[in-house]
C-alpha cells in the first residue's frame, strides 16, 4: 500500500512510530496528484507549500520524544484537500467562479485556524460547482470533476473534487461543505464517506456563503472514523459565527453495538424515483444491520414530497441576497478594469460585471431567489416554503422520538454521466430528494458505503444515510461505524 492510501488513523500511527514521515506521506500524495489529476480535476490548485510545511512537521517530530509524539494532536502531518469555498490565508478562493478568479483570502477560516492548530497540511483547493451550487461538479467555472470509479461518470456536487480527491487516494481526507446534500451525495456516488454536522455544530466563518441557514462545513474522508476525527478537530463553539454552538461532543465508541438500536425507515424514501438495484443494495445493508441486532421500524416523514420545492425556493431567496455583494465594486471581477467592456454608467458597471463574472446556475438561482423575494410574491412562495420548513422539521422531530437513527438511500441512483442531465436542471435537482430536508431540519447525516451497482462494466458505489438528531454525532457516528464494520464483514 502507498501511503497516500493510509487512512487518518494508520497514517498518524505511522508517524509516531517512524515507520514513515511526513515529508514522505505528502511526498505520495503529490505524486499521486501530478499522475492523476490532469484526468480527474480534483484540484483546482496544488500548494507549492505544502512539501514545506511537512518539512516543518517532520523537524517537530525529530525533536520530539516517544512521549511527546503520542501526545501529538491526530490530525498532525496529514494532508488534506480544501474545497474552494473555504478560506485559506494568502491563497486563492475562487469559489468556482470567474467572479473571483483573483481572489485572495486575507484571512483563514475558523475550521482553517483549528486544524492549522492541529498540525494537518493543506495540499490544495479542491474544484465544485460554482458558489456550491449544483449536484455534478460540471458548473465550475473552470473545468469538470471526474468519478474516479468511472471517469465517464460525474463524482457528485457540490463538493464534487473534494470527493474524487479522497476516492482517488489524492489526500488522506478533505473538507466539503453541504447546503443540500452537497457532501453526503458525492460521497455516495464516489464511494467513501461523508458528514454533514447539525447545523451550528461547526462554525461557518471564513466558508463563503451560498445560503446561510443551511451551509455547513463537514468531512470527507475515507472511513467513519476518520470523519470523527475531522469532525472533533473542527466542531465547537466561535466567536466568529454567532450560530455556532458550544459542544459536549465525545468520538464514538470503539464497540458501539447495534443490538437493540432503533432504526427507522421512511416509507417515503423507497418509493417511485428509487432505481430497483439500488434499493437492493440498500435492504441488504439494513438486512445486516437487523442481522447484528437492530430493530428495524417503518416510519413516515409525511411531508418529505415537498422538501425538494421547499429547498428550490429557500436556497435562491438566500443565493440572491448573499450573492448581492459581488458587484464588481465591493467583491469580485470589475467591468471597469478587466475585459475592455464598454462601461457608461454605474449600472454598466454592476450588470457587466455580474453577467460576466456569473456562471448559468448562478444566474438562474439569483432570478428565482429575487423573484420569490419580490413584493408581490413574497408571502405566496418565500413565507409558505419557510412553514413547511417547520413542517418537514416536526416531522424529523416526531420520528426521532420514536428510533435512534433512521436510515435510508443517499441517492436515488448511482452516479451518471457527464453532461447527461446538464440542460435539465430539474433532473439535476432530483438527484438530492433525499438529502435536502436534513438541511431544511438542521440535523446531523452521515453517508457510507453500503456496495455497488454495476453498469457499462464499472462498480458504481451507493451510499446508505443515517440521519440523526440534532447533536446527537456520536451517536450517529457510532452507529454508521459499527455499521460500516458489518457491511465489510459481509
Amino acid at each position: 500500500m502507498k501511503l497516500n492510501e493510509l487512512t487518518i488513523t494508520e497514517a498518524a500511527e505511522g508517524i509516531r512510530k517512524k515507520n514513515f514521515t511526513v515529508t514522505e506521506l505528502v511526498l505520495d500524495c503529490l505524486r499521486a496528484i501530478k499522475e492523476k489529476n490532469s484526468e480527474l480535476h480534483a484540484y483546482l490548485e496544488v500548494f507549492d507549500d505544502a512539501l514545506d510545511e511537512a518539512k516543518k512537521a517532520d523537524e517537530i517530530l525529530g525533536a520530539a520524544n516517544h512521549e511527546e509524539r503520542i501526545k501529538l494532536p491526530p490530525l498532525f502531518g496529514i494532508p488534506l484537500a480544501i474545497k474552494d469555498n473555504i478560506l485559506i490565508e494568502g491563497k486563492r478562493c475562487t469559489a468556482g467562479s470567474k467572479i473571483l478568479e483573483n481572489y485572495v483570502a486575507n484571512y483563514n477560516a475558523t475550521v482553517i485556524r483549528k486544524l492549522k492548530k492541529q498540525g494537518a497540511i493543506f495540499l490544495g483547493k479542491a474544484n465544485l460547482d460554482e458558489f456550491a451550487m449544483g449536484s455534478s461538479t460540471e458548473n465550475s467555472a473552470y473545468v469538470s470533476t471526474k468519478n474516479p470509479n468511472d471517469i465517464s461518470r460525474i463524482p457528485g456536487g457540490s463538493s464534487g473534487g473534494s470527493a474524487a480527491a479522497v476516492a482517488a487516494n489524492l489526500c488522506v481526507a478533505a473538507l466539503g461543505s453541504d447546503t443540500g446534500g452537497s457532501i453526503r451525495q458525492p460521497a455516495s456516488f464516489c464511494g467513501i464517506v461523508g458528514l454533514k454536522p447539525t447545523y451550528g455544530a461547526v462554525s461557518r466563518h471564513g466558508l463563503i456563503a451560498m445560503a446561510s441557514s443551511l451551509d455547513q462545513i463537514g468531512p470527507l474522508a475515507k472511513s467513519v472514523e476518520d470523519a470523527a476525527i475531522l469532525f472533533d478537530a473542527i466542531k465547537g463553539k466561535d466567536d466568529f459565527d454567532s450560530t455556532a454552538v458550544k459542544d459536549n461532543y465525545k468520538l464514538p465508541t470503539i464497540n458501539y453495538k447495534l443490538n437493540g438500536v432503533r432504526v427507522g425507515i421512511p416509507k417515503e424514501y423507497f418509493g417511485k424515483g428509487l432505481e430497483s438495484e439500488v434499493k437492493r443494495v440498500i435492504e441488504n445493508a439494513v438486512g445486516k444491520m437487523e442481522q447484528a441486532g437492530a430493530i428495524i421500524k417503518e416510519i413516515s416523514l409525511p411531508h418529505s414530497e415537498y422538501a425538494l420545492p421547499t429547498y428550490y425556493i429557500v436556497v435562491p431567496s438566500e443565493v440572491s441576497a448573499n450573492l448581492a455583494r459581488f458587484d464588481g465594486i465591493r467583491y469580485g471581477v470589475s467591468a471597469v478594469t478587466s475585459h475592455q467592456l464598454s462601461i457608461s454608467n454605474l449600472y454598466d458597471v454592476y450588470a457587466k460585471s455580474r453577467a460576466f463574472g456569473f456562471g448559468a446556475e448562478v444566474k438562474r438561482r439569483i432570478m428565482l431567489g429575487t423573484y420569490t423575494l419580490s413584493a408581490g410574491y413574497y408571502d405566496a412562495y418565500y413565507v409558505k416554503a419557510q412553514k413547511v420548513r417547520r413542517l418537514i422539521r416536526q416531522d424529523f422531530e416526531h420520528a426521532l422520538d420514536a428510533v435512534d437513527i433512521i436510515a435510508g438511500p443517499t441517492t436515488p441512483t448511482p452516479a451518471f454521466h457527464l453532461g447527461e442531465r446538464a440542460d435539465d436542471p430539474l433532473q439535476m435537482y432530483l438527484a438530492d430528494i433525499y438529502t435536502v430536508a436534513v438541511n431544511l431540519a438542521g440535523v446531523p447525516a452521515i453517508s457510507i458505503p453500503a456496495g455497488c451497482v454495476e453498469r457499462e462494466g464499472k462498480k458504481l458505489p451507493v451510499g446508505l444515510q443515517f440521519i440523526g438528531k440534532w447533536f446527537e454525532e456520536e451517536k450517529l457516528l457510532g452507529i454508521a461505524k459499527e455499521t460500516e464494520k458489518i457491511i465489510k464483514l459481509h
